[in-house]
């Protein structure tokens, strides 16, 4: 990339190893700040994954042993990563905090019914003209053209004095003052 520019790194000064343009120092293997703290990353995650792959193949193989053995604890073990504690590599303190691992959640997949598709319909409910993002959804839950947007078009049946009556309960709540004791 330097090449290009023409951009020429001053004596002493080397690029990063990476080409991302910056300069990168000898204490980096010849990386940049970024490109050193990801590849840092990189090694990190991949110490980790191994060490907890490693850690599940010797609890397989260990409830293996068990089972072949018929011991009746062995039944009341789980085999979930979850569950295996992963060893401390002693890593730097902010690396140690994003080392850690949230616990894994079983998540049921639900099929999405039929239905979902019909939930934002593209046309007119009266008319059946094509709206598409230009349609207004009316109270009544429809989807309605410019012409047929207003209550009085389209027979809507939205109890509107209903709400306005709740509206303007809600907003002024009737206030009773206690009442004097007569002396």
């Amino acid at each position: 990339m330097a090449e290009e520019h023409g951009f020429q790194a001053p004596e002493g000064h080397r690029l990063c190893a990476n080409n991302c343009g910056f300069l990168g120092t000898p204490a980096t293997s010849n990386l940049c700040s970024k490109c050193y703290g990801d590849l840092r990353m990189k090694e990190e995650q991949g110490a980790l994954a191994k060490a907890a792959f490693d850690i599940n193949s010797n609890n397989n193989n260990n409830n293996n042993n068990n089972n072949n053995n018929n011991s009746p604890s062995s039944s009341s073990k789980s085999g979930t990563v979850a569950d295996i504690p992963i060893p401390s590599l002693n890593l730097p303190e902010s690396a140690a905090s994003h080392a850690r691992f949230p616990a894994v959640k079983q998540v049921a997949f639900e099929p999405r019914p039929a239905s979902a598709a019909a939930v934002h319909p593209n046309r007119c409910l009266t008319c059946r003209k094509r709206v598409g993002l230009t349609g207004f959804k009316c109270r009544c839950e429809s989807v309605f053209c410019g012409f047929h947007r207003y209550p009085e078009k389209h027979g809507c049946t939205f109890d509107y004095k209903k709400m306005g009556k709740e509206a303007i309960a809600k907003a002024n709540p009737v206030i009773k003052a206690d009442k004097l004791e007569k002396i």
